[in-house]
């Protein structure tokens, strides 16, 4: 894959993943609510629970992106970390910050 066009991507996925981190910041609904109500304390501790997670996820793509950066730098990018086979264009595309093979990652979750 050309340099230029993995910028790109993996630009393109920072910028997804930046958003979304973005939109799970809580915004205050302007309702007052019973805070000592069990009904708000459960819903809002799942509610935070549950974007925590999702926040944890995120935070861990970002540094997907940021290793597939530091390997486009050092002119890795497109390898896999585990055997060096060039890593299709194709499988590029769809997940940019591919680090295995199709064929290691099928390998490594079974």
């Amino acid at each position: 894959m050309e340099a230029d066009r993995a910028r790109e991507l993996l630009a393109a996925e920072r910028d997804r993943i930046e958003r979304a981190l973005a939109r799970l910041r809580r915004q205050d609904d302007g309702e007052p609510a019973d805070e000592f109500d069990p009904a708000n304390l459960a819903s809002d501790l799942y509610q935070d629970e549950f974007d925590e997670g999702r926040a944890d996820g995120l935070r861990e793509q970002l540094a997907a992106v940021e290793r597939a950066e530091e390997r486009l730098a050092a002119g890795a990018y497109g390898l896999s970390i585990e055997s060096g086979q060039q890593i299709p264009d194709e499988r590029l595309e769809a997940v940019p910050t591919a680090e295995l093979t199709a064929e290691e990652e099928r390998a490594r979750e079974a």
